[in-house]
């Protein structure tokens, strides 16, 4: 480009000599061509030097170039090496591979064994009661491990493995105390001494344990079983020597959890509901009538008895002592008027003495009523929510159904008695009546013989 603008330079000023030649220096032109061949001659040797390196930097180049294409049949190779190689060590494993299984022989179905033996064992021993007592409360972690292994197991493992069933299996014969901390149904904690017996109880004064796996902790059943098997386990813990009967859940805790479930009295006492009530003061009701006419009853017995030992003096506190009353002032007339004045006196007695014991049989007929009452109710509920939402939860028709049961059986309980109680007060008040009309029949006899003679 130098070269380029030297020469046009050149031009321009020979142009210009030409045009004014006679004006022009002729030594100016011979600076200017001398200028012009200086500047040609460094032009070739800049040429000369850029031509030298760009042919350096080809050689470089193809150096590399050959370098890399060097290198890269050499990554081929080996590639070639690797890939014999690795063919080499597949088959060498599946030989190693099929020599083990040759030396394993029967080796590898014992291996399956325990590792199902084990997964059985951390199961049993996780659940049972044995690991609430302190030492013997973390033997899984092996077991754990045994169970989850890929190789065979090793001497000492499976000899642990064995420890471990038999120390379960000895455990399960033992009834050992110990003392555990006891995680009440408030929250609370205290520790007590809690009985183990083998595998199937764990018991503390005078209730039922059990051993909470998730939390691996001792609580309290959430309701304790009926009251004689309660006093069963105070009798077993005071016990010191000798033999004591105790009842043991054969079924590790099943039965147990199946007994929190059970209602109690009160419970089937309240699903009879409105028709249960109402049955209930019936029956209360009918009770307390029976005894109030059993005390009266008895006490006016006691004062007939006591009126026929004194005949000639009557008292105007019984009954009797009212109708010999009645004979004596009445000793004068026939004895058909006597008659007459002695049956309505006893007329006049007899309410008295009968009062209240036909409400107790109408009492009793009105107890199974109701319960049949409370049972048409039940049912009728029962088909309503079968209506409303089908049968696939039995548990949304238990409280109709249980009212339906329980008011039936409340129904009955309440007649039995009822008509027991009813029995006795009316034969106890027919007695009396009995004795008033004999003895009514006696002086009407009397005096009609004293008539005749």
């Amino acid at each position: 480009m130098k070269q380029l603008k030297t020469i046009l330079t050149a031009s321009a000023l020979a142009l210009s000599c030409m045009t004014f030649g006679s004006y022009a220096d002729s030594s100016a032109l011979d600076k200017l061509l001398q200028s012009v061949k200086a500047d040609r001659v460094s032009e070739a040797k800049l040429n000369k030097q850029r031509e030298a390196e760009f042919k350096a930097d080809r050689d470089k180049q193809q150096a590399l170039l050959n370098k890399a294409k060097n290198d890269f049949e050499d990554e081929k190779k080996r590639q070639k090496r690797l890939q014999q190689t690795f063919a080499d060590n597949e088959k060498r494993i599946a030989e190693k591979e099929q020599e083990l299984d040759d030396a394993k022989g029967t080796l590898g179905e014992m291996f399956g064994v325990v590792r199902q033996a084990s997964g059985e064992t951390v199961g049993r021993i996780a659940t049972s009661i044995v690991s609430a007592q302190p030492g013997l409360d973390n033997r899984t972690e092996l077991l754990s491990k045994l169970a989850e292994a890929k190789e065979l197991p090793k001497l000492n493992e499976l000899e642990d493995l064995w420890f471990a069933l038999q120390t379960e299996m000895t455990e399960s014969g033992k009834v050992v105390k110990f003392d555990r901390t006891v995680v009440e149904l408030d929250g609370s904690e205290n520790t007590q001494t809690v009985t183990r017996v083998g595998t199937f109880n764990l018991l503390s004064n005078d209730k039922y344990l059990k051993f909470n796996t998730e939390s691996s902790q001792v609580e309290p059943l959430g309701r304790q079983p009926e009251g004689y098997m309660v006093d069963a386990v105070s009798t077993f813990n005071a016990a010191t020597t000798g033999f004591a009967p105790v009842y043991i859940d054969p079924s590790r805790g099943a039965i147990l959890d199946i007994f929190k479930q059970k209602a109690t009295l009160e419970e089937r006492f309240h699903q009879g509901g409105l028709p249960g009530y109402v049955i209930t003061v019936v029956l209360i009701f009918g009770v307390l009538i029976s005894i109030e006419r059993f005390i009266t009853l008895t006490v006016v017995g006691a004062k007939i008895k006591s009126q026929l030992k004194n005949a000639s003096s009557p008292q105007a506190n019984n009954p009797l002592g009212r109708i010999l009353s009645v004979y004596n002032e009445n000793k004068n007339v026939d004895t058909e008027t006597l008659e007459l004045k002695l049956d309505e006196a006893i007329l006049r007695e007899t309410p008295r003495i009968e009062r209240g014991v036909n409400v107790i049989k109408i009492l009793a007929a009105i107890a199974p009523l109701l319960g049949l009452l409370g049972t048409v109710t039940g049912m009728i509920g029962t088909f309503q929510t079968i209506t409303l939402f089908g049968t696939g939860d039995p548990k949304l028709m238990a409280g109709d159904i249980s009212m339906a049961l329980v008011t039936t059986a409340q129904g009955l309980i309440a007649a039995l008695p009822l008509i027991f109680l009813h029995s006795v007060t009316a034969s106890k008040s027919k007695s009396i009546v009995h004795v008033l009309e004999e003895q009514s029949a006696g002086i009407v006899a009397s005096h009609a013989e004293q008539e005749r003679n």
